[in-house]
């Protein structure tokens, strides 16, 4: 058995937020996550953890992803067999999952209370390939403790299937994947009604000789009511490290063109990230992945004694002008309304890390986000302005 813990004290503040009903606010974040995991011989595993989440927060803002009280995180087992030169395992139960770089299903870690699902997954390692088949509901989050329960009115269910490519660089490899997604009375800006979706993909990452990348392909089929869905999400980020420089700088290069509505009727445009990380391009956490064009450099160095500061811009244009703009998990922030604008905002941020041990990391971050023409045209327009800070425990 190994039991270890994961401890995080985290404070934010945001002023002149547009997308909130309280735009001036400050508040604590406090996340315990515990946890044991029994190994049984070679073919089972039982593992548990427990998740106590509390954040000092306003009502008016106070949502899912800030408090849950104390609750079962995880608990799940596992049985592995032997599968010709390979090997066969399934998983039931309350679990964390996250596949490729977490666009599409990761951990919600940056927030306060992580996402968890129910559910099974079959997983089969053989000649090179890691493929699983799994099928969740992910698990709803209520204040009070020990109530969180799944969400009846989502699921999701799909085939993921990673192959190693030792032939292009050590570490690269290929993901191939088909996602399905059920949601009850899902809103869009083009309307409310429920939503099915198949999510078809490719990724490509490795590094080599300093370079390393990431680039995902997305194509998005179903319905919407009466309305059928065609989307799509092309994302590519692209890092050169100077390893034999001081400092050891590096420079990276994302770019996002995820797809919009065309307007009301007809079909649905608007591309679904379903259950991506948290704070998805930056630690301010504004915008989401529907809707949208960017550009997002960063750049940073290695200060030695487990230091490490980053800086990085985000440029935001609209996909589309006949929809509006969305938050992280795919909430409407503001809808078209008209507006022919298209340019959404410019955001940017520094980060200041250290590693004070191998169980202790302390981080703090300033970030702004200047709204652009289209947000100053259908809402407040004041430039948002974001300080964070944490320090977290493992062992």
């Amino acid at each position: 058995m190994t039991l270890g813990a994961d401890l995080r004290l985290r404070f934010e503040r945001y002023a002149d937020n547009f997308d909130s009903a309280k735009p001036d606010e400050g508040y604590g974040w406090l996340r315990i996550m515990p946890y044991a995991d029994l190994r049984l011989g070679p073919h089972l595993r039982v593992f548990g953890q427990v998740l106590g989440a509390w954040a000092d927060r306003s009502a008016l803002t106070e949502g899912p992803v800030d408090e849950t009280g104390v609750e079962f995180l995880q608990g799940f087992a596992e049985v592995a067999t032997p599968a010709g030169t390979g090997e066969l395992s399934v998983r039931a139960g309350r679990q964390m999952v996250a596949y490729g770089s977490e666009r599409l299903i990761g951990l919600r870690f940056g927030p306060n209370v992580p996402l968890s699902l129910d559910g099974a997954r079959a997983r089969l390692e053989l000649g090179g390939w890691t493929a699983d088949a799994f099928a969740y509901r992910p698990v709803a989050n209520a204040l009070g403790d020990f109530n969180d329960r799944s969400d009846l009115g989502r699921k999701v269910y799909g085939l993921y299937a990673t192959r190693a490519s030792p032939e292009i660089a050590p570490n690269a490899g290929l993901d191939l994947y088909w996602i399905g997604y059920e949601r009850e009375d899902a809103r869009f800006d083009s309307g409310v009604a429920d939503e099915r979706r198949q999510t078809f993909g490719a990724r490509l990452f490795g590094s080599v000789d300093g370079w390393s990348w990431n680039h995902e392909a997305m194509l998005q089929l179903g319905s919407f009511g009466r309305e059928s869905i065609f989307a799509w999400s092309v994302a590519t980020d692209t890092r050169y490290t100077f390893s034999a420089a001081p400092l050891r700088p590096f420079v990276e290069l994302k770019a996002n063109i995820i797809s919009g509505d065309g307007g009301p009727g007809g079909r649905l445009g608007t591309f679904n990230a379903l259950f991506p990380k948290g704070k998805y391009f930056g630690e301010i956490g504004l915008i989401g992945p529907a809707n949208l064009m960017n550009l997002h450099p960063v750049i940073g160095v290695s200060l030695g004694s487990g230091w490490s500061l980053t800086g990085a811009a985000v440029f935001y244009w609209r996909q589309s002008l006949n929809d509006g703009v969305y938050g992280n998990p795919g909430n409407l922030i503001r809808p078209s309304a008209g507006s022919r604008a298209r340019y959404v905002g410019t955001q940017g941020e520094i980060v200041l890390g250290w590693e004070a041990t191998p169980n202790i990391t302390l981080e703090t971050s300033y970030a702004l986000f200047k709204p652009g023409r289209f947000l100053s045209e259908t809402g407040p327009g004041k430039t948002v302005r974001f300080v964070g800070g944490e320090i977290q425990f493992r062992y």
